[in-house]
């Protein structure tokens, strides 16, 4: 197939470039050139920026995937361009469109969050899920009958720019006594770029519409902690500290601990019970997370040992939590 990329060279789009190449697909990457330019030599570069410069995107592809859309605007304008010139069209959204995000079970049939001002473009914690809502909606308004979307819960693996998984991996090349969130067996969800990348592949070889929801089934904390522990091979001790210690240290759930949110949250707290029962029927197959924890680690590894980090806990906040909580 002729793909056409909406991004490309950062994380989701890199991944899915990889996957594609590396099946025998034709790729054209459209980007602004200001991450990871150099990357895939062998597939066309249009540069450009999505926001009023489409004029370079002239071609014919078999497919469109949006890997980068945040603003309907945005989305409809660039879908509206490519509706004449391409077959399909794949967008990237988020798990975060539901109305209700602290229900259990969670499906694509679900209620979606909704703006009272369909016009405001401020990316928030608030607004983020809603203006996907949106994105979703343009793009299949443009491409009726011929558009999949979808919702990845939290993507981590290599070349993850947030450190929202890599943290945990990082922790445990550290060693020492580190600090775990809540308990061994509360749940987690999240899916491996590259798992997802395959799924998207998958998706546009064989057709199909609709929504799905893509992440890994649930997965206990501890046993993620464990798998970090064993590829580390070093000497580190979990200490888990309840919710109610973290929330009264005033510990910012999500980012100060990664993948934390507290049990009782009222209203994100089913974001890690999400149905993933239509995606694995259309071939989402996620890999062991022994080896996205492995995968992750060699990848950190590899980065300056300066590295600022953008989540998780500084160790000297770390060590003051665990000696609070051991008084």
């Amino acid at each position: 197939m002729k793909i056409l990329v909406l991004g490309g060279t950062v994380f989701v789009g890199r991944a899915f470039a990889a996957a594609a190449l590396a099946r025998g697909h034709e790729l054209t990457l459209f980007h602004r050139g200001r991450s990871g330019a150099g990357l895939f030599p062998e597939a066309d570069h249009i540069l450009g920026d999505r926001d009023g410069e489409l004029g370079g995107l002239e071609g014919e592809w078999d497919a469109v995937v949006d890997t980068c859309g945040y603003l309907p605007r945005l989305v409809r304008t660039s879908a509206e361009h490519l509706a004449v010139r391409t077959q399909r069209a794949l967008f990237v959204s988020t798990i975060s469109v539901y109305a209700d995000p602290a229900m259990p079970g969670l499906s694509e049939n679900s209620p979606l969050g909704a703006l009272e001002d369909e016009g405001v473009e401020e990316i928030t914690g608030e607004t983020y899920g809603p203006l996907k809502v949106l994105c979703e909606k343009a793009m299949e308004e443009v491409f009726p009958g011929r558009s999949m979307i979808v919702r990845p819960g939290l993507i981590v693996g290599p070349h993850d720019p947030t450190d929202r998984f890599g943290y945990w991996p990082g922790r445990a090349l550290r060693g020492g006594e580190a600090i775990a969130p809540g308990r061994p067996g509360r749940p987690v969800q999240f899916i491996d770029v590259d798992d997802l990348a395959d799924f998207m592949l998958r998706l546009l070889e064989r057709g199909g519409t609709g929504a799905y929801n893509c992440v890994r089934d649930p997965l206990p904390m501890g046993d993620l902690l464990e798998a970090c522990a064993s590829a580390a091979g070093g000497d580190i001790h979990w200490n888990w500290l309840s919710d109610e210690f973290l929330e009264q240290e005033k510990v910012e759930p999500w980012t100060g601990l990664p993948l934390w949110i507290p049990e009782q949250h009222p209203k994100i707290g089913g974001l890690f019970l999400v149905d993933n029962s239509r995606a694995k029927a259309a071939g989402l197959a996620p890999r062991s997370v022994t080896e996205t924890v492995t995968r992750t680690m060699e990848w950190l590894r590899s980065r300056p040992g300066d590295h600022q980090w953008k989540a998780g806990m500084p160790a000297d906040r770390e060590a003051e939590l665990l000696a609070k909580w051991t008084a």
